[in-house]
């Protein structure tokens, strides 16, 4: 296995560990709780599961080699703008159903159709890894969202949260705020992996 493959595996990995977390937290939901505000600004729970529905379909347009311009670039966890799409099928009960469903697609898209070491996303050209990454810290992310947004705690896996924050500089930077994402937070003096993301994403860990 040569060097470029061994960093798509390892992209790869880190995703379906990030979707393995997020489908914990999507057991949680329920209808009674979709207006839940959450650590994301200004968007409730049901806002929330519809941005990310909207995740996994550009993932899984990514596997492929190319997402649409029409579409939002991957993103990587920050804070939603206002307001949120509204949801496609508003009879669904429980929309986060529609996304576990979504999540194995996105991990069947790329464990088995990667047909291109670089991606097209918005037409600025990424490499496969990368994009896998952002997805990863995108989804981990809010999956401890959702989590808190129901009134779990659900810690981020300590070996994930670390690899994420190791990762996440390269996607998040002082140029992207306020207005991609919140102003960062001080993390907890003795804070773990999983407070320093969070706080990197603008989030309260406590």
């Amino acid at each position: 296995m040569n060097e470029r493959a061994r960093a798509l595996t390892a992209g790869v990995a880190l995703l379906e560990r990030a979707i393995d977390y997020t489908l914990g937290s999507l057991r949680v939901v329920s209808p009674a709780v979709l207006c839940r505000p959450t650590p994301c600004a200004r968007w409730n729970l049901q806002a929330l599961l519809d941005h990310m529905q909207d995740s996994f379909e550009a993932l899984n347009e990514a596997a492929l080699g190319h997402v649409a311009p029409t579409r939002s670039p991957v993103p990587v966890g920050g804070p939603a703008p206002v307001g949120g799409p509204a949801l496609r099928n508003p009879a669904l009960c429980n929309p986060a159903l529609l996304l576990r469903d979504g999540a194995t697609e996105v991990l069947g898209a790329w464990a088995g159709t990667i047909r291109t070491e670089v991606i097209s996303v918005g037409n600025v050209p990424m490499t496969a890894p990368m994009v896998a990454v952002a997805g990863a810290i995108e989804i981990a992310v809010h999956g401890w969202d959702i989590a808190r947004a129901c009134g779990e705690r659900r810690p981020i896996p300590p070996a994930l949260a670390e690899e994420l924050l190791d990762m996440v500089h390269l996607f998040v930077t002082d140029q992207d705020r306020p207005v991609r994402f919140a102003a960062r937070r001080r993390p907890p003096a003795l804070g773990s992996a999983q407070d320093h993301l969070l706080a990197y994403l603008g989030r309260d860990p406590n």
